[in-house]
């Protein structure tokens, strides 16, 4: 009996060890301490195939859009019941996606970001770009789908070439549009114009702009196709492998939960506001009878997926979350 009290006890001493080993009585950080400090976005990078193509969607950052002085043809207690449909409330924070498309033969970059040109805001592209795998001087070629500031405004850093081994491609009517001092009276914001000399203008004057005015193969598998509207030379660009193919749209919409519903709905950006109108309504209608798949500049990140129609309106289908190899 006397030995089978001493091993109860030992035994109960031991607990009471392993007991304050895993809950200690005090700890060095509180969690209220461990709530309140602050850890940054890590860098945004999402990977897919299409076909034998790899694509990686980077994020150059978001920015909140006051969308009631933006948006035309809806009021904006439309907008604010349309939002709220989304457990959305306005401002409303808006991604800014660019893609790496790898071909194997060639690294290419679809648009840039903001750069240096929202101040503090988005300009985040460098550091996705890096946690891709992926060095500036790498990139081959870059495809700008018009030349906006969070578009185009990330060719350049401090007044350098950012790309400095790419050769650029964009439409021949935003070269023209943008770096022409004659369009300040056709509509052209000085802001634009200074924005696009900062950007393109270090590309241009090296020699490394190539541009086009229709439908035109720019590399084996990779298309421009003009989309004008938003801008005199809006683009798309598809790239097809093996029977797959992905539509880069850059700013055929803005807000999605907006312009999904009533697409016929325009945003003060767009430069012609029939045409911006006119073509978004063709493009929707052909995403969705041809089940394209899309990756979109402005839809919350990494903005991939297909468009279908429904009861007279259209919906966004996001692609599928993939995380193997």
């Amino acid at each position: 009996m006397h030995t089978q009290s001493i091993l109860h006890r030992t035994t109960l001493l031991a607990a009471l060890f392993l007991t304050a080993a895993i809950y200690p009585l005090t700890s060095t950080a509180t969690p209220i301490e461990a709530s309140r400090s602050h850890k940054p976005q890590l860098p945004g990078v999402y990977r897919f195939q299409v076909g034998e193509v790899q694509v990686s969607a980077l994020s150059d950052g978001t920015l909140p859009l006051n969308l009631h002085p933006l948006l035309r043809g809806i009021s904006t207690g439309q907008i604010d019941a349309l939002l709220q449909k989304g457990f959305v409330r306005n401002p409303v924070e808006t991604s800014i996606n660019a893609y790496v498309i790898d071909t194997g033969s060639h690294l290419v970059l679809v648009d840039t970001g903001a750069g240096e040109l929202f101040g503090n805001v988005a300009g985040k592209l460098p550091q996705s770009l890096a946690a891709a795998g992926y060095r500036p001087e790498q990139i081959s070629d870059i495809l700008i789908t018009h030349i906006h500031t969070d578009h185009s405004g990330g060719l350049t850093r401090d007044g350098q070439m950012l790309f400095p081994n790419a050769t650029i491609h964009v439409g021949q009517a935003d070269v023209d549009f943008f770096l022409d001092p004659a369009n300040l009276s056709r509509g052209l914001e000085p802001k634009h114009l200074e924005e696009a000399r900062k950007t393109i203008g270090p590309y241009l004057e090296a020699g490394k702009v190539k541009t086009f005015t229709a439908k035109t193969t720019l590399l084996p598998g990779i298309t421009a196709i003009p989309t004008p509207g938003h801008t005199p030379g809006h683009s798309f660009y598809r790239v097809e492998s093996q029977g797959q193919s992905l539509d880069f749209w850059g700013d055929i919409l803005h807000v999605g939960l907006i312009q999904f519903a009533r697409p016929e709905v325009t945003i003060s950006f767009d430069v012609n506001q029939d045409n911006a109108r006119a073509q978004r309504l063709r493009q929707f209608e052909t995403s969705a009878d041809e089940m394209r798949l899309s990756a979109v500049a402005h839809l919350p990140f990494p903005g991939i997926g297909h468009i279908r129609r429904e009861a007279g309106k259209y919906e966004w289908v996001p692609a599928q979350y993939r995380n193997r190899d």
